[in-house]
């Protein structure tokens, strides 16, 4: 049976938001982000998601030095953004020790609980109740 083999100058980290999972990749490169196998501004299309997921990048000034590899799956696109930003966050820490003040900081390293609240029974979605009548 083949093993994977996994370069040793790559730093592997994992990203969550919402439902999203993002495993993120960075190896030294020129700045190319690479996210299911398509450009980020084809995956994300919106400019304000590729600004979220590029972030962790631009505050560190990394952007030029790294190539980013993402697998993302679950959720929507804007829970995707933010996993992949948690991703590359996780991911430039283990680079580097020197950018885990900024990061944290910035908040990039913290994973956001809030989830989808659950449906309850006898309303129609989690809060939304039918139309009360008196009669």
């Amino acid at each position: 049976m083949a093993k994977k083999q996994v370069k040793s100058d790559a730093f592997i980290a994992t990203g969550r938001r919402k439902k999203s999972i993002a495993r993120v990749r960075l190896i030294q490169g020129n700045g190319n982000i690479t996210v299911n196998g398509r450009h980020i501004d084809e995956y994300l299309q919106r400019d304000t998601l590729i600004l979220i997921a590029k972030q962790p990048l631009v505050l560190t000034n990394t952007t030029d030095k790294f190539d980013v590899f993402v697998n993302v799956e679950g959720g929507g696109i804007a829970g995707q953004a933010g996993a992949i930003c948690h991703g590359i966050a996780r991911a430039l820490v283990k680079a580097s020790e020197t950018y885990k003040p900024e990061l944290k900081q910035a908040g990039f390293l913290t994973r956001d609980p809030r989830m989808k609240e659950r449906k309850k029974y006898g309303l129609k979605k989690a809060r939304k109740a039918p139309q009360f009548s008196k009669r």
